[in-house]
C-alpha cells in the first residue's frame, strides 16, 4: 500500500513566490497540493482562515502570500503595507498551530534589516539599527512574522521557520509601470523605449545603489531544502533568538550596471538617464548566506542568464495579451 501523500498549502500560490514554490513542489511530487485564491479565501479573515485549515488540515505551510511593491508603492500605501501583511502573518501562524501543522515556512524579505547595517548583513543584524523610510511598513509587518514564528515555537513548541530571500526575479513577477520592483520595471520600460525607437531611458536615482538579487526559482528550491532539514539540524544552525535564514546569491552590483545588463539583453541602444531627483533607497543591499550555504544550498541561476529568461516571459505574455486584444 502506498503512503498517504502529505497536504502541502501553499499561500499566496499566484504571486511571484508562491508559483515557483508550486512549480518545485510539482517537480518534487509525493504530495498534495492545497491553493486557494482571494475569492476563496481572504487571508486577512481570521475566522475565513481557521474555517479553511479546519477542513483542509494541511501538514505542511508555505506562507507566501503578501501585499509586496516597489519604493513608490511603499511610500503611498504605508498603512495597507502594515495592514494587509500582518493580518496575513497573524492570520496563518495562528491558525496553523491551531490545526496542528507540522511544518511552516515564513517568507520574508531583506528589508528586514537597518538601512546601515554591516555588508554582508549577518541574521543577527535585525533589529540592531533604524530601517529604510522608502519600504518601513513592509519591514516591520515581516520582522513580526519572524517574531511570531519564534514566539509560537518557545509557547507552543511548533516547528514554524523563517527564510529571508534578498531582491527577487523572474518568471511571474509584476511588470505593472507604478508598483514593480527594479528588474521588471526596467525590462518594462527599456522593452517599451525600443519598441518606441526612444532616445533615452531615464532610470530611477543615482544609479549608484548596490543591489543582489535572487531568481525565484533558486528561492523555491532554498525553501523546499529548508524545509526538508531536520528540527536538530535547524537548531544547530541557527539561534533562539535569531532564527531566521538569509536565501541570496552572496554578490550584488551597482543600479546602472544592472540598467546596462537590462538594456543589453533587450537589445536598446538608447542612453540610460539617471534621475538623481528620485530616491535611492538603501546604499546596499547585499546577505551574508553563511549559514544557508552551510547547510547545503547554494544558488545556481545567475543574473545575465535570469534576466534573459525573465524577459522571454515577459516578451511571450506581452504578445499574447496583444493577439487576444
Amino acid at each position: 500500500m502506498a503512503p498517504a501523500r502529505a497536504r502541502v498549502y501553499v499561500a499566496g500560490h499566484g504571486g511571484l513566490v508562491g508559483s515557483a514554490l508550486v512549480r518545485a513542489l510539482e517537480r518534487q511530487g509525493g504530495n498534495e497540493l492545497l491553493v486557494a485564491g482571494r475569492a476563496e479565501l481572504d487571508l486577512r479573515d481570521r475566522a475565513a482562515v481557521s474555517r479553511w485549515f479546519d477542513s483542509r488540515r494541511p501538514r505542511q505551510v508555505y506562507l507566501a502570500a503578501a501585499k509586496v511593491g516597489g519604493i513608490l508603492a511603499n511610500a503611498r500605501l504605508p498603512v495597507e503595507f502594515l495592514d494587509d501583511n500582518l493580518r496575513i502573518a497573524l492570520n496563518v501562524i495562528e491558525a496553523a498551530r491551531a490545526s496542528d501543522v507540522e511544518r511552516l515556512l515564513f517568507l520574508g524579505s531583506s528589508c528586514i534589516y537597518p538601512r546601515d547595517a554591516a555588508q554582508p548583513m549577518p541574521e543577527r543584524a535585525l533589529l540592531s539599527g533604524p530601517l529604510e523610510p522608502t519600504n518601513e511598513a513592509y519591514a516591520i509587518a515581516k520582522i513580526a512574522g519572524i517574531k511570531l514564528c519564534e514566539s509560537y515555537n518557545r509557547e507552543y513548541g511548533t516547528d514554524f521557520r523563517s527564510v529571508m530571500p534578498t531582491n527577487l526575479y523572474g518568471p511571474g513577477d509584476n511588470f505593472d509601470a507604478a508598483g514593480s520592483h527594479v528588474i521588471p520595471g526596467l525590462l518594462r520600460r527599456i522593452h517599451e523605449a525600443k519598441r518606441a525607437n526612444a532616445p533615452s531611458v531615464t532610470v530611477w536615482g543615482s544609479g549608484r545603489p548596490r543591489r543582489e538579487f535572487l531568481h525565484v526559482d533558486d528561492l523555491a528550491d532554498a525553501c523546499l531544502h529548508v524545509m526538508s532539514l531536520s528540527r536538530e539540524t535547524m537548531a544547530q544552525a541557527t539561534e533562539p533568538a535569531c532564527s531566521h535564514l538569509n536565501v541570496g546569491t552572496g554578490r550584488d552590483l551597482t543600479i546602472a550596471e544592472l540598467a546596462r545588463l537590462i538594456a543589453e539583453t533587450v537589445g536598446y541602444a538608447g542612453r540610460l538617464e539617471f534621475d538623481t531627483t528620485k530616491p535611492d533607497g538603501t546604499p546596499r543591499k547585499l546577505l551574508d548566506v553563511t549559514r544557508v550555504a552551510a547547510l547545503g544550498w547554494r544558488a545556481r541561476i545567475g543574473l545575465a542568464e535570469g534576466v534573459r529568461e525573465t524577459y522571454a516571459w515577459y516578451v511571450a505574455q506581452s504578445d499574447r495579451v496583444r493577439g487576444a486584444a
